[in-house]
C-alpha cells in the first residue's frame, strides 16, 4: 500500500476519541501523519501542532472537527491543497465540500477507520 500522507484535523491525545484511533491506525499501516488540533500533546509519536503551518504535500485531510467549528479553518484546509478531504461522521459540511470541489479537491463523506479496515483507504 502506498503511503498517503494524512493530516488529521482535530487530532487529540484523548485515547477515547476517533481522531486518536485514526492517527494510530494510519501510522500503524505505514501512512505518514500530521496531527493538527487545538489540544497539546502527541499521538502515535507525532506532536499535535496548531493549524498555522500550511503543509503542501498532503494527500488526505481527515476531518474530526464539527461543522460549527470548521469556518475558521476553511482557508487553512483549502490552502493545504490536499488531494482529498474525508468528512468523518458528524463533520459533514456542504459549504466546505463545495469550496473544496471548486478548488479541485476530492471530497468523501466516509469514515477513515472503516476505509482502513476494508482496505480502501
Amino acid at each position: 500500500m502506498a503511503d498517503k500522507k494524512t493530516l488529521i484535523l482535530g487530532a487529540t491525545p484523548d485515547a477515547s476519541r476517533y481522531a486518536y484511533l485514526a492517527a494510530n491506525r494510519l501510522a500503524g499501516r505505514g501512512h505518514t501523519i500530521v496531527n493538527v488540533g487545538i489540544k497539546t500533546g502527541e499521538v502515535a509519536g507525532v506532536p499535535i501542532e496548531k493549524p498555522e503551518t500550511i503543509h503542501t504535500d498532503i494527500d488526505t485531510i481527515t476531518l474530526y472537527v464539527g461543522p460549527l467549528n470548521q469556518p475558521p479553518l476553511y482557508d487553512y484546509i483549502i490552502n493545504t491543497k490536499p488531494k482529498r478531504i474525508i468528512f468523518n461522521p458528524g463533520t459533514e459540511n456542504e459549504e466546505l465540500r463545495r469550496m473544496a470541489q471548486k478548488n479541485g479537491i476530492e471530497t468523501d463523506y466516509a469514515c477513515t477507520l472503516v476505509l482502513l479496515s476494508i482496505g480502501t483507504y
